[in-house]
């Protein structure tokens, strides 16, 4: 049976070579970050999040620490610290497991089917409960936004100094993002001020 250190490595070279985008914390390979998009027939659909993994020296005996670096509204996701209540990673994980199927199984499964009843965040759990269709506008809108502030902050240089901060009508027409960063910008600049849009 090969070492804790070469499973490490073996399943992290598994997970690069499944196309996840993954960035190294340090020289080790025991901490990282890996871009994880929202499976799609779900609400998450279109949403692009960081998730930081944590190994323990134990793995794959002992679960990968796995937490969502940017926010998202689930009721399964701690909204300030981004921790998961996951059963599979918190209590019944097994060395069988890799992280491969953290992030094409667990974590889509969690998006797919969040489980109110065992929540982390009592407000999205509640909402979801009461009003499912209102859930997942809420959903859809934290994602629109967090991609208008991404856009924004690529074309911060296009924004103008006096009319609320408006995209200037100099911009390039061509940038098929500009357009959309308008189109965004004029939709959701009345929630700019609520808390679930704070970055």
């Amino acid at each position: 049976m090969s070492s804790p250190s070469k499973r490490r490595e073996m399943d992290l070279m598994k997970l690069m070579m499944s196309d996840y985008k993954v960035e190294m914390i340090n020289d080790g390979m025991q901490e990282f970050y890996v871009e994880f998009h929202g499976p799609k027939d779900s609400p998450y659909h279109g949403g692009v999040w960081r998730i930081r993994v944590e190994l323990p020296d134990a793995y794959p005996y002992k679960s990968p620490s796995i937490g969502f670096v940017n926010k998202i509204y689930h009721p399964n996701v701690d909204e300030m610290s981004g921790s998961v209540c996951l059963d599979v990673i918190n209590q019944t994980w097994s060395p069988m497991f890799d992280l491969v199927n953290v992030f094409e199984v667990f974590l889509p499964q969690l998006l797919l089917y969040p489980n109110p009843s065992d929540p982390l965040n009592g407000e999205a759990a509640a909402l979801m409960m009461r009003d499912r269709n209102t859930y997942e506008q809420r959903v859809k809108e934290a994602i629109d936004f967090r991609r208008l502030l991404a856009l924004m902050r690529r074309f911060k240089g296009h924004l103008c100094e006096g009319d609320k901060g408006h995209l200037c009508s100099i911009a390039k027409p061509s940038d098929k993002l500009l357009m959309e960063l308008i189109s965004m910008e004029l939709k959701y600049s009345s929630l700019a001020s609520e808390r679930l849009f704070t970055c």
